[in-house]
């Protein structure tokens, strides 16, 4: 007898629907066989042993018989443990344990335990947009996952904890009244909560050209770096950076927790990443890790960043390699990982943030202490950022380090909160600007909406970025002095408009101009 259920397999950020086909022999043997056909992996070749003693252990019997699974298409190759519990339930419907004959109504995915016990797998998120899209009403998955796929809106979650919870429901269905109810969420709810950020700007004292540019920084999504003698407080300006961040849009969420889902690195319990993303890894990171891969190809810490901030502390101590497989991402907003089995592109559209000293001892151009550094040195130590991967930087300041006086100074410092506020009033005019512009087609053929002044194209920086007589003179001047790019000058433009979103104005005056071209010109001092 031959039965049909319906799962499905991520491959990137997307999943496609696999059909899961039973047969079984009519005749009995002494011992059971169970074949697999369909390119499965060893974890789904060794789900036969899991899902026939979840079936014994769950109070169903089988006999003995030939068992065959096919994994259909079977030219897609399939991983992973979420097909065990749609074939167990695709063996227990061949052989008749089922009253539902038909399950095209119904996705399953999930891991079985020995006992039946019905385990969380990644990626289900993918499988939910993907249900949805191709208008699959019911979704049978591990409880634990229930509200991960609960934020796509138009399916009815139903989540299970063993293999007869699952066999229950689908009975229950054959008439027409399902024994539980779907689980729904409100993603509104969950994106208006208050971010609880513990690390507030006010406990930073002085640094205020630093906070200036974190701000500008934050509002229009620029990359930046920060070059300074240790303990001038790089790293405690960076951490804080989240505090001033806008709130994801449903858009940007959703396809975050999308990455976050195929990792395997989402809180079950939170089911929708509501706050950007903060990675700061190591610098012993490889290229791998930073960019992705695998014999399968997993996001990297660039992908899990994506819509939220990559901070790299101490920069240059970076492989060279690690740091130029990022001039790609910086550019174009997505990294593509091709291997012998599948060529997969991931959404990398993050806000880079660096520190690094001015040279190996910390202390070049430090008034309170001298450097022990020889020029070799310090051009050695800065060369191992290249001028390539600094131009896709478009803010370089200079992080002094904090006098006594501004240490212990009595007067309270500027919060997050009011920095945030201008931030969120900022967004909101770049939001209103562009509304009504079509989305650039990116290489993956995804429509991509545009949130923040640095994600404009140079079409629309010609559109928005005009600039006067007097303007342009100030700029071309200093792009003859400074030998600045094509690619310093889009970026020059686009730091402006932000600085002028700041202030509430509606033209890029010389003033924005010129405080987003003295930006550029920190990274002469030390790469001249």
């Amino acid at each position: 007898m031959l039965f049909k259920a319906r799962s499905a397999a991520v491959y990137g950020i997307d999943a496609h629907l696999i059909d899961v086909e039973v047969d079984f022999s009519n005749y009995k043997t002494e011992e059971a066989s169970f074949s697999m056909v369909g390119l499965p992996d060893a974890a789904v070749r060794e789900s036969r042993d899991r899902v026939r003693a979840a079936i014994k252990n769950s109070g169903f019997d089988v006999p003995p018989t030939r068992i065959t699974i096919n994994l259909a298409p079977a030219d897609l190759k399939k991983e992973g443990s979420g097909f065990d519990l749609p074939i167990a339930v695709g063996i227990l419907g061949a052989y008749g344990a089922l009253q539902l004959k038909d399950l095209d109504e119904f996705l399953l995915v999930g891991e079985l335990g020995l006992d039946g016990a019905v385990r969380p797998v990644p990626g289900v998120l993918p499988i939910a947009v993907a249900a949805r899209d191709k208008g699959i009403r019911n979704l049978i998955l591990p409880a634990r996952n229930a509200r991960e796929a609960a934020v796509v809106q138009g399916i009815n979650v139903y989540p299970v904890e063993t293999l007869a919870q699952a066999r229950e429901l689908l009975n229950t269905a054959a008439f027409g009244a399902l024994v539980s109810s779907p689980i729904h969420i409100e993603t509104a709810e969950l994106l208006n909560e208050m971010q609880h950020i513990a690390l507030d700007f006010k406990d930073v004292r002085g640094q205020h050209t630093a906070k200036r540019a974190l701000e500008i920084a934050a509002a229009g999504g620029h990359n930046l770096l920060m070059i300074g003698p240790p303990g001038s407080g790089k790293t405690m300006l960076a951490k804080r950076l989240p505090s001033i961040l806008a709130p994801l849009r449903f858009e940007e969420a959703l396809e975050t927790t999308k990455i976050h889902s195929v990792a395997g690195v989402l809180d079950a319990e939170q089911g929708l990443v509501t706050q950007r993303p903060f990675r700061a890894p190591h610098h012993t990171v490889s290229d791998a890790g930073l960019i992705g891969g695998g014999a399968v190809p997993r996001p990297g810490e660039v992908s899990l960043a994506h819509n939220g901030v990559l901070f790299l502390d101490e920069l240059p101590e970076f492989p060279r390699s690690v740091l130029e497989v990022m001039r790609q991402p910086l550019e174009d907003g997505n990294v593509t990982i091709a291997r012998a089995a599948m060529s997969l592109s991931f959404p990398a559209r993050f806000m880079l943030v660096a520190a690094m000293n001015p040279c190996p001892c910390g202390y070049f151009n430090d008034k309170s202490r001298e450097c022990t550094c020889t020029p070799p040195m310090i051009q050695r130590y800065v060369s191992r950022v290249s001028g390539p991967l600094l131009d896709r930087i478009d803010i370089h300041i200079e992080v002094p380090a904090v006098q006594y006086k501004e240490l212990r100074s009595g007067v309270a410092a500027e919060g997050s909160q009011q920095m945030r506020d201008r931030v969120l009033a900022a967004r909101e005019r770049q939001h209103t600007r562009f509304a009504n512009v079509e989305p650039d087609m990116a290489r993956t053929k995804r429509r991509r909406p545009i949130y923040a002044n640095a994600q404009m194209s140079t079409q629309q920086i010609r559109l928005f970025c005009e600039l006067s007589t007097e303007a342009e003179r100030v700029l071309e001047r200093a792009m003859q002095q400074q030998g600045l790019s094509a690619r310093a000058h889009d970026r020059i433009l686009k730091v402006a408009r932000t600085i002028a979103d700041l202030e509430g104005a509606q033209d890029i005056t010389v003033k924005h101009l010129a405080e987003a071209i003295q930006y550029r010109t920190l990274d002469r001092n030390y790469w001249a």
